[in-house]
């Protein structure tokens, strides 16, 4: 949706939500994928995929919301087709993003230590994932934090651990300066 779109994305607990929320809050055109493109479906096909449901907790479970975890490709298509905004930051995380992160004109990683991960954690409610009492989503969590398994490789880091203030000017200033290096 916009004539330069860029990912920010990064384990659950870095602040993807806040981000967006923040960006939004400044006037920038900010979409939460997480609750806007997402659903549960097959990474390769995108077929939806049901009969787990987030009540569930059984670590095969837990593993299938996380793997199963995805972005609806043709509206992201869509929306970065759609050239109505100067930018775009999409913001949240898929296991196919590889069907479209080439769509971006740069990915912006969140990172934060393990410490204000697990704090983060600790702050969200029971109903949100890897909120209070969701023991096996957490350790799930803390090891794709360890692994960056699910994180893109060639993203550009943001330190996290600021106030979402600073890190939102980080994000706006680096992509400011990656739209200078392409002109």
């Amino acid at each position: 949706m916009g004539i330069r779109n860029y990912l920010v994305e990064g384990v659950s607990g870095t602040g993807k939500t806040s981000v967006c929320k923040e960006l939004q809050r400044r006037g920038y055109h900010a979409i939460n994928g997480d609750r806007e493109l997402a659903y549960q479906g097959d990474p390769e096909t995108g077929t939806r995929t049901d009969g787990v449901t987030e009540a569930d907790t059984n670590e095969d479970h837990i593993r299938h919301l996380h793997e199963h975890h995805i972005w609806d490709v043709d509206k992201v298509k869509a929306l970065v087709a759609n050239q109505d905004e100067a930018v775009t930051f999409f913001c949240g995380g898929s296991r196919n993003s590889s069907k479209f992160i080439d769509l971006f004109d740069g990915v912006f990683v969140l990172e934060v230590d393990l410490d204000t991960l697990n704090k983060r954690l600790d702050e969200r409610p029971e109903n949100e994932w890897g909120g209070k009492g969701r023991k096996t989503e957490r350790e799930l969590i803390v090891r794709l934090h360890q692994t960056k398994e699910d994180i893109p490789k060639n993203g550009i880091i943001i330190d996290a651990t600021a106030l979402i203030e600073h890190v939102v000017d980080e994000i706006v200033r680096q992509s400011e300066e990656n739209k200078r290096h392409r002109q």
